[in-house]
């Protein structure tokens, strides 16, 4: 479902006279339906480099990144958002949504761009922040003011509110006690039930332990400086 070939980046560093510093060389993992993949590698190895490029986020320098049928390097705008919107699910480590927008309608926004009856995204959508220990008096409230930890669960509501085919999730456990953490890991798991291709970072050790297949250490990807 996943599937990164001989992948290459670099970054241009324009407050260093347009210096080219490559930082990544002939990645190249897959990612099966119904199995979770863990990066790891050191800060600063590349784990979040490249999953902002099978993202959309980050511009491919070389090789192929395929998701489903969508060939991410090279895509055109337009198709990155329908990936986005159909097949490749994302939860990152910072809330990042449009001020004064209820948690409610944040939450429920990906099932209503897919066409759901109003009513029945509103109604997903608070099953799913009832079930990650959102107060319901905080659903009509925008997010972006709340703690990190709830800003944190907002995002895992949104993540998870469909059913995306893939999924990218950066540190989905960061900033939970351990009754969140612990319904976050069901909810990936039950992803994983469904054929959900899976790819995240995690440096909980032991969240990694419960819910990953295998490992891949992204340290071998990158350049020698």
């Amino acid at each position: 479902m996943i599937t990164v070939r001989n992948v290459a980046k670099e970054f241009t560093l324009h407050n260093q006279g347009g210096a080219v510093l490559p930082v990544m060389a002939g990645a190249s993992l897959q990612v099966g339906p119904g199995e979770c993949v863990g990066l790891i590698g050191a800060s600063g190895a590349g784990k979040s480099t490249l999953m902002r490029m099978i993202w959309g986020n980050y511009r491919v320098d070389g090789g192929s990144i395929m998701v489903g049928e969508t060939e991410v390097a090279g895509a055109e705008p337009r198709a990155v958002i329908a990936l986005r919107r159909s097949t490749l699910g994302y939860v990152s480590q910072f809330l990042r949504v449009v001020p004064r927008v209820p948690t409610l309608e944040v939450v429920a926004e990906p099932l209503l761009s897919l066409g759901v009856p109003k009513d029945e995204a509103l109604s997903r959508a608070g099953a799913m922040l009832a079930r990650l220990n959102i107060p319901e008096r905080l659903w009509s409230l925008s997010p972006t003011t709340f703690s990190g930890g709830e800003q944190q669960r907002v995002n895992i509501a949104r993540g998870f509110i469909h059913t995306w085919p893939a999924m990218l999730l950066d540190e989905p456990t960061a900033s939970l006690d351990a009754g969140n953490r612990a319904v976050v890991l069901d909810l990936i798991r039950e992803a994983k039930a469904r054929g959900a291709a899976i790819l995240g970072i995690f440096h909980d050790e032991d969240a990694r332990a419960q819910v990953c297949d295998r490992v891949v250490d992204v340290t071998g990807f990158g350049v020698a400086q």
